[in-house]
């Protein structure tokens, strides 16, 4: 074996030596994983969000919510929920979050973090949540970190999904689903903006679409059960 190959290891004298050398080395070592598992969780990120601006669409195409609702893929069911929000200024609450006008917005109007609840009168299977932010128009007032949670009610929401924003503008999609990768059923959705970019106080967010995935079933026509009129008999069956 050359000389390079070799690995040389000091020479111990002691215990405390040993020990301050063996610190040394895990103290390496720790370091070392950490950054491990930041670049990680950075890498993970970075492919999430790239991932989350090209599912469903073809490379090139603005995501649009929209666009996926004609394509008869996914229904829009927030009409069907109850929205509340934290807070809100005078003519900047929900109507304006659901007016489908990229011009109007929401702006809150109390501490951090911003809320809007979604609420189901039953549970809702939900595909994913579109968000339309516009970083141009909004500057500070644009959300850099979105948590996503669902649940029964306010308290037992459990967090599904945390995006990080760097001056979005459009339309961002953030799937949702549970812990079999399927479209997650719920009550309650629940939007947190933990944070606004250039450490802005208030939030805007100008649009939110809820989907839900369009299901092709059959219908058994066993279900509904034997005709005994003689006119009804006479349609079921193909002659």
């Amino acid at each position: 074996m050359e000389s390079h190959d070799l690995i040389l290891f000091p020479k111990i004298e002691s215990v405390e030596e040993f020990t301050s050398i063996a610190d040394l080395y895990i103290g390496q070592v720790l370091a070392f994983i950490s950054n491990i598992e930041e670049f990680t969780r950075w890498l993970y990120q970075e492919v999430k969000m790239i991932s989350l601006s090209s599912s469903g669409r073809i490379p090139g195409e603005d995501p649009d919510p929209a666009r996926e609702e004609r394509s008869g893929r996914v229904r829009e069911v927030g009409n069907q929920a109850v929205w509340s929000l934290s807070s809100c200024k005078p003519g900047f609450g929900v109507e304006q979050l659901r007016d489908d006008c990229l011009d109007t917005y929401w702006q809150s109007d109390g501490p951090q973090p911003h809320l809007v609840n979604i609420q189901f009168r039953r549970k809702t299977t939900i595909q994913d949540v579109w968000i339309y932010a516009d970083y141009k128009a909004d500057e500070s007032y644009t959300p850099s970190r979105i948590s996503i949670r669902c649940g029964t009610h306010f308290n037992d929401l459990q967090e599904i999904e945390v995006v990080d924003l760097h001056e979005p503008t459009g339309w961002l999609l953030i799937p949702l689903k549970d812990i079999h990768d399927r479209p997650i059923r719920t009550y309650m959705v629940q939007i947190a903006v933990l944070s606004n970019h250039q450490n802005g106080r208030d939030t805007h967010m100008r649009q939110i679409k809820i989907h839900s995935p369009v299901e092709d079933k059959a219908v058994a026509v066993d279900c509904l059960g034997a005709f005994t009129s003689p006119t009804f008999k006479s349609y079921s069956c193909i002659r």
